[in-house]
């Protein structure tokens, strides 16, 4: 009688070390099959605060466009010696009216806009001193921060401003097991207010989602499952003592008359 109580036990230890989550809750994009393709929107990145931004300007003759392209002196020290001064592009700072300084033209009002819309109006402005001007835009400070259950999470400086909300999460070395994949949590920065906005990976339609791509400074934050939640309650080593637990106590049922 003692010998099948502890079997018993024995066995109940065991059904819930194998009980686990379903495979639907960990694999990605479930119903792939079901999906059906649809063409791949346009990105639009628009200017924000505080954007870093590089913009060139160029022409048929160098130097018209000159006086449009702001250059600035590094200092270069070798062996704690003054070194020689190298020249770089002059970044411009949005500051929190939305406006940069801009040479020749003075103060322009870039937030909120996309980026094909700023050039444009640049060279329409610039169009008023030189003939057919080319002007590149790019920001230098295209960054999203991703929080939770991941194996490296932290701030990623981007050099590319076209970035998915999976692409974010294979540089922070993806989910752990204890990640919820259905409920991700994405933190954006939207007309001056922060939203909320709930994402499913595990359904193949994300991919269709309008926050699928991510803008700069967004937030990705991976919630814990209730897996990892339960055994902070009771300690990160709780299941080894159970599995041990559960060995003991079937070794005993063994041995017992």
């Amino acid at each position: 009688m003692k010998k099948n109580y502890i079997l018993q036990l024995a066995l109940l230890i065991s059904l819930l070390l194998s009980s686990c989550a379903s495979k639907e809750k960990i694999v990605y994009y479930n119903n792939y099959d079901q999906f059906v393709s649809q063409p791949i929107p346009k990105i639009e990145t628009e200017i924000q605060v505080d954007d870093l931004l590089m913009i060139i300007v160029s022409a048929q003759e160098p130097e018209a466009a000159m006086p449009f392209n702001l250059m600035s002196n590094l200092t270069v020290m070798r062996n704690n010696e003054a070194g020689g001064a190298q020249q770089q592009q002059q970044m411009y700072l949005v500051d929190g009216n939305g406006n940069i300084e801009f040479p020749v033209l003075g103060k322009i009002n870039v937030i909120n806009q996309p980026k094909e819309l700023v050039v444009k109006n640049l060279q329409e402005q610039i169009s008023k001193y030189i003939k057919n001007p080319i002007v590149n835009l790019r920001i230098m400070n295209f960054k999203v921060t991703v929080q939770g259950e991941v194996n490296r999470p932290g701030v990623h400086t981007i050099t590319t401003e076209r970035l998915t909300i999976p692409e974010a999460l294979s540089l922070s070395g993806d989910l752990t097991i204890y990640g919820e994949r259905d409920n991700i949590i994405l933190i954006r920065e939207e007309a001056g207010e922060r939203k909320f906005h709930r994402l499913d990976l595990n359904n193949a339609d994300i991919i269709n989602s309008p926050y699928f791509f991510l803008k700069q400074n967004d937030i990705v934050y991976v919630e814990p499952n209730k897996t990892r939640v339960n055994a902070s309650a009771v300690g990160p080593n709780a299941s080894i003592f159970i599995s041990i637990a559960s060995l003991i106590i079937t070794i005993i049922a063994l041995t017992v008359k």
